[in-house]
């Protein structure tokens, strides 16, 4: 299948384009079978109801109008699951994580897309007034944003330690009745070797490094760029 209309290709970059062709027609391929594998997995174990603190757009510091909401809350109707993002600020990470603010980002540019199929929620350990500043800052209008609180959500759900350090993780729950089932998790970390990936198919940032000759290198993204 010609890739393009241009002229002076050259025979040895026809050839190296179809092999790359068919490499994305695999890689497309098994995608697929993992998605597949992740749809069939059996229901995880029952989760408790935890809570979360909730408050308003314009909370700031001094500011008290939150309220409580529980996990089987953010399910807004029956045959909907809930993705939860852990996001990397609060405790011992006392700045929020530039990474995550990146994913973040752009969730919230497609949250009314996946509003139509799924429940979508951001976590953070971070106290309720801290998070929604970073929230006004980044301009997040279309996500529901909540404090993990006092509760043990984000420690159960291995995106924080003993100690409150903080990890990025997606997790996702179904409900069964009126039970709540983790469903599936997923770190950056995938392996003692592989340290940074597990998550990047829920950016474009780096799929679009990747069609590059440059590629993505060791850029990392920032709060702000000068």
């Amino acid at each position: 299948m010609r890739q393009t209309n241009l002229t002076g290709e050259s025979a040895a970059y026809v050839d190296a384009r179809e092999e790359l062709r068919n490499a994305e027609i695999e890689l497309m391929r098994h995608r697929e079978r993992v998605a597949e594998l992740r749809r069939r997995l059996p229901l995880g174990p029952v989760v408790e109801d935890y809570a979360f603190e909730e408050g308003p757009s314009d909370l700031d510091a001094g500011d008290a109008p939150t309220n409580t909401v529980r996990l089987s809350e953010l399910f807004t109707g029956p045959g909907r699951d809930l993705v939860v993002y852990h996001l990397m600020y609060g405790k011992a990470q006392t700045q929020p994580c530039p990474m995550c603010t990146m994913w973040i980002d752009g969730f919230n540019g497609i949250a009314h897309h996946l509003a139509r199929n799924v429940d979508f929620a951001v976590v953070a350990a971070a106290d309720l007034p801290a998070l929604r500043t970073h929230a006004r800052n980044r301009g997040w209008t279309n996500l529901r944003l909540l404090s993990a609180g006092s509760s043990t959500f984000k420690y159960d759900l291995a995106s924080e330690d003993a100690e409150g350090n903080q990890d990025s993780t997606v997790s996702v729950f179904t409900r069964d009745g009126d039970a709540i089932h983790h469903a599936y998790s997923v770190h950056p970390r995938m392996s003692d070797d592989i340290d940074q990936r597990g998550i990047d198919l829920l950016s474009p940032v780096w799929h679009f490094l990747d069609l590059t000759r440059r590629g993505r290198g060791d850029w990392y993204a920032e709060l702000s760029y000068s």
